[in-house]
């Protein structure tokens, strides 16, 4: 037998061999664990969306939320919470304080799974406005008891956008180069059931003071046309 003919059998039957061994049967392919599979992404949770936000987008968001309703239909000047879910967001709960005038009491449900963020006091005007209110706002506010953390926020340019007739001003519609600032509460979403939150602020140039008590109610929606 010629070398090279050697040569080719011994190699066939050195891949047969191979392919023997290493081919399972089909009880072990059956028992044999499979390799872990790639860990998801985590998709960013709802306190990301709130906590992330830049001072323009907080108060640009609230801002033109509280403007955003007739003096009639308004979260700022509503008493008992009647209108707290009034022109609210998708992806964040606001609530409102108040423009001064006593204590309010209101009561509000809050769609579970949702950021709230809001401020204990806070203006739009100049930015040497803010300047000045900033020297001089102060507030607080407890979830249950618990302090919750107030950040202030400076002199920021937003584009106001306000309601006719809404509680803030005259009746323009647009309002460029505007400036916002003031003390502000980005609170994670808060646990199914009943809570106690107090917002207090107050500042002395414009003076003003807010005192809100809400009895908040959280709760998954009722689904449109549920009994």
């Amino acid at each position: 037998m010629t070398s090279w003919r050697r040569t080719a059998l011994s190699l066939g039957a050195l891949l047969l061999a191979t392919a023997c061994t290493a081919a399972p049967d089909h009880d072990s392919a059956a028992t044999a664990p499979s390799a872990p599979a790639e860990e998801p992404a985590e998709s960013p949770s709802p306190p990301l969306v709130v906590r992330s936000l830049t001072s323009a987008e907080v108060q640009y968001g609230w801002w033109n939320w509280a403007a955003g309703s007739t003096a009639d239909r308004s979260p700022v000047l509503d008493r008992s919470g009647r209108w707290c879910a009034e022109g609210q967001h998708e992806n964040i709960w606001y609530l409102a304080g108040t423009t001064g005038g006593g204590a309010v009491e209101r009561t509000c449900t809050v769609p579970l799974g949702l950021p709230v963020l809001f401020p204990l006091v806070t203006r739009f005007g100049e930015a040497s406005d803010c300047e000045t209110f900033m020297d001089t706002a102060e507030g607080s506010a407890t979830l249950d008891g618990a302090p919750l953390a107030a950040e202030p926020l400076g002199a920021t340019r937003i584009k106001l956008r306000r309601a006719p007739d809404s509680p803030f001003g005259d009746s323009a519609a647009h309002i460029e180069n505007t400036w916002s600032c003031g003390l502000w509460v980005r609170m994670d979403p808060p646990a199914p059931g009943l809570h106690e939150l107090t917002v207090r602020g107050q500042a002395s140039e414009p003076g003003i003071t807010v005192e809100v008590d809400y009895h908040l109610r959280v709760a998954a929606p009722v689904p449109t046309g549920a009994v």
